[in-house]
């Protein structure tokens, strides 16, 4: 008799957890993406806090507030169960996902990739993405162990090459320096 192996279900990032919101346990997400509209058409998601096994809930409902996404869940029936969820990583199953258009990639995709300079030398591994005021920050640690802050925007990301495994970029004048000091 043949064994079919299943494929282990692939969970994407979509945000974090910032607080509660409200008294009837609506989370407050701070999304990865570009726009708090990744939540149209779940009706599933998972909530990891640190350290455990992500936890599946019914996304019963979401709307945008001020860039960020109020959602409601089966998991989160006031402000206490709200209070419990602060910190967790919110993921969806890639499969319900909306299909990315060609120049959009998943933070998963790029974190612990090389991150090269436009002039050929190397800077570091990118290690997290954020999303601080408003800017999607690029926190790469360079070799020495210093951690360097880049805003991802078009003019310093010259190109992400998945294939190669590769970040392309042309930072600010002085910004390296800024963050390699001794």
């Amino acid at each position: 008799m043949s064994e079919e192996k299943l494929d282990p279900v692939k969970l994407v990032e979509l945000g974090r957890v910032q607080k509660p919101h409200g008294l009837r346990g609506e989370l407050c997400i701070e999304p990865y993406a570009d726009s708090p509209f990744i939540f149209e058409g779940l009706t599933r998601i998972y909530l990891r806090l640190p350290g455990k096994k992500p936890r599946p809930c019914v996304l019963e409902g979401w709307r945008a507030h001020q860039g960020r996404a109020l959602i409601t869940v089966d998991r989160s029936q006031g402000r206490d169960q709200a209070e419990a969820w602060r910190g967790a990583d919110v993921l969806a199953r890639e499969r319900d996902l909306p299909p990315l258009d060609e120049d959009e990639y998943r933070p998963e995709d790029l974190i612990g990739l090389p991150v090269m300079h436009v002039n050929g030398s190397r800077i570091g591994l990118l290690e997290d993405i954020r999303d601080v005021a408003g800017q999607e920050l690029w926190f790469i640690h360079d070799e020495d162990g210093n951690e360097i802050m880049l805003p991802a925007v078009d003019e310093f990301i010259l190109d992400i090459d998945l294939d190669a495994g590769v970040i392309l970029v042309d930072p600010p004048d002085g910004l390296l320096e800024l963050y390699q000091q001794p």
